[in-house]
This record gives C-alpha cells, sequence and structure tokens, in this order.
C-alpha cells in the first residue's frame, strides 16, 4: 500500500509536473502569438501606409502632369495675347498715324490764303514732326535758288538764299528725295539740317522744307515721320500756289464756264 501510495503520488507529481510545463508553454505560446498578432498588425499597417503612398505618389504624378499642361495652355495664351497686343499696337499706331496724315492734309487745304497756309504748315512741322528750328524755301523763276519764305524758331536774318546746286537743301531739290541727316536731329543748324523735304508740283521740285534741329526730347525721325515729310513734299506746295491763286482772283470763285472750258 505504501509503495502503490508512492506510486500514485510520483505519479499525480509528474502529471503536475507536466500540467504546469503544458501550462507554461501554453502561455508562453499565447505570449507569441500575440507577438505574431502585434508584429501581423503593423506590417498591414505598414502595407497599408505604403499603399497610400502609392496612391498618393500616382495622385502627386497626375497633378504633375495637369499642372504641366496648364502651364502649357497658359504659354500658348501668353503668346497669342502677346501677338494680339502687338497687332493691337501696330494697329493702333497706324490709326494714329492716318489721323495725323488727315489732320495735316485738311489743314493744308482748309487754308485760302498764303499766310494761313504757311501757318499751318508751321503747327504741323511743330506738333507732329517736333521741329524746333526750320523754315520754306521756294525756287525762282530761274531755278537757281532756293528762297526762304517763312521761318520759326531761328533768326530770319541768318537766312539767305541758297544756290540748288550747293549743300542738303540743292540735293533735296535737285534730287527731289527726302534727305535726312544722321545722328541726333535735335543738334542739327543751318549747314547740316536735320531734315530736308523737297516741295514738288506736277511732278517737278519747286521748293523745300529745311528742318534746321528738331525739340530735345525728339532725337531722331521715326517710319510716322517718314509719311508726314512725303505728304508735305506732295501737298504743301500746291496748297500754297492754289491759295496764292485764289488771293489774286479776289477770293471769289470762278464762273462755271471757265470749269466747263478746262484744257488739260
Amino acid at each position: 500500500m505504501k509503495e502503490r501510495d508512492a506510486f500514485i503520488q510520483q505519479f499525480f507529481k509528474k502529471g503536475a509536473q507536466f500540467t504546469e510545463e503544458l501550462l507554461r508553454e501554453n502561455t508562453r505560446l499565447r505570449e507569441r502569438l500575440r507577438e505574431i498578432e502585434g508584429d501581423n498588425q503593423r506590417l498591414r499597417a505598414h502595407l497599408a501606409s505604403d499603399e497610400a503612398i502609392r496612391e498618393l505618389l500616382h495622385k502627386i504624378e497626375k497633378l504633375e502632369q495637369e499642372k504641366r499642361e496648364l502651364i502649357h495652355r497658359s504659354n500658348q495664351f501668353e503668346a497669342v495675347t502677346g501677338e494680339f497686343s502687338n497687332r493691337y499696337a501696330e494697329v493702333e499706331s497706324e490709326l494714329a498715324n492716318l489721323a495725323n496724315l488727315y489732320v495735316a492734309s485738311t489743314q493744308l487745304h482748309a487754308a485760302h490764303s498764303v499766310r494761313n497756309v504757311l501757318r499751318n504748315i508751321k503747327e504741323l512741322l511743330a506738333q507732329l514732326l517736333g521741329a524746333a528750328a526750320f523754315a520754306v524755301y521756294l525756287a525762282t523763276d530761274e531755278a537757281g535758288e532756293l528762297v526762304p519764305i517763312a521761318s520759326e524758331g531761328i533768326n530770319a536774318a541768318e537766312l539767305g538764299p541758297v544756290p540748288v546746286d550747293q549743300g542738303a537743301l540743292g540735293a533735296a531739290f535737285r534730287e527731289g528725295r527726302v534727305v535726312v541727316q544722321r545722328g541726333d536731329s535735335s543738334r542739327g543748324n543751318l549747314r547740316e539740317p536735320a531734315a530736308v523735304v523737297p516741295l514738288a508740283l506736277d511732278g517737278r521740285s519747286v521748293g523745300v522744307i529745311a528742318i534746321f534741329a528738331t525739340l530735345p526730347q525728339k532725337t531722331e525721325f521715326v517710319n510716322a515721320d517718314d509719311e508726314l515729310f512725303r505728304l508735305l513734299g506732295a501737298q504743301a506746295a500746291p496748297a500754297l500756289i492754289n491759295a496764292r491763286l485764289f488771293t489774286d482772283a479776289g477770293r471769289r470763285v470762278p464762273p462755271v464756264q471757265a470749269f466747263l472750258d478746262l484744257e488739260d
């Protein structure tokens, strides 16, 4: 009985120890399982984070593409806008030039006396061309000299007849072309005028307009000035002669018969 009781006690003791070991192993396994579950959760969170980053990078790439497209469209729009602005400025400049030409032509032919025509020429030279010192010359009947008939901004005593075969005035008269000196137009003088415009009538030169110097703020002539040069050269002389003839006719309109009996 003692041996049996001892065996039974030893058996149960070993069973208890084995059970305790199993419980401890089970506890250890449960802890390990919790650790594995924690690692698994962290891995899942990391994977979810990586997926979010990939989605975010994809969205950033799409936004960058849209940004490039918008910049491209913006550049195209700016190019079109710049071209439109430049063209608008050109049209505006052309309209201003045409307006100046219209005003000049109207003023020249609106005057019915030589004095008024000369006054209008002076105003056009000063306002539209920025002339500070200038003179109007007409050729003598023999066309040997150019005689000043009006001036502004310069002492008339300094002016005198100029032979048509000398200087810039003579060259413009003989060749029938505008002579423009190089350099600062505001620094021109009697011997080297800034510009000389030939006055034409019926295809031949009858005088010149000499612009000796321009205002200090105008140092050169631009393309729009060339149009005014041509207009003055073509219409100033007819305006002066028509005003002279109208004055000689007693400022009366000729009778109808005078227009019916026209001859070439």
